[in-house]
């Protein structure tokens, strides 16, 4: 009896570590932060996305962002990837020379440091700009 009554507490302590070790594993979450982006801008001219990224409310280096802009039609007119400075600030620009006029989005996801990534959420921050006539 004393060796079932071991067994059986042995059995359940394995089950409760198994449990704490499942909750562990928690989501890293960053997230970009546009600073005033422009929602106008002429044919010809830059479209230009400048921020910073948040991670428990800290600038933080180093972190993968992909850049993507999409026209009205969803079409994918450019994408391009970059990691925030050391300071934690990113720049995207998006030259407009080629493109007719009209609604465009530029989304910005980040993609976490690389050590965090299997456990990234993936936070997106959404532009939409306005292309005119000169």
């Amino acid at each position: 009896m004393r060796l079932k009554i071991q067994y059986a507490t042995a059995w359940l302590l394995v089950l409760f570590l198994c449990g704490m070790t499942t909750s562990v594993n928690a989501t890293h979450i960053s997230r970009p932060v546009l600073v005033e982006p422009g929602t106008h801008y002429r044919v010809g001219e830059k479209v230009v996305v400048d921020g910073w990224v948040d991670y428990n409310a800290q600038p933080t280096a180093d972190v993968l962002l992909h850049f993507m802009v999409t026209a009205k039609d969803g079409a994918i007119l450019d994408e391009q990837s970059y990691v925030s400075d050391k300071q934690g600030h990113f720049h995207f620009e998006f030259d407009t020379r080629n493109q007719p006029p009209g609604l465009y989005t530029v989304t910005v996801t980040s993609h976490c440091l690389e050590v965090h990534r299997s456990i990234c959420s993936f936070n997106s921050e959404t532009v939409i700009f306005e292309l005119a006539n000169p």
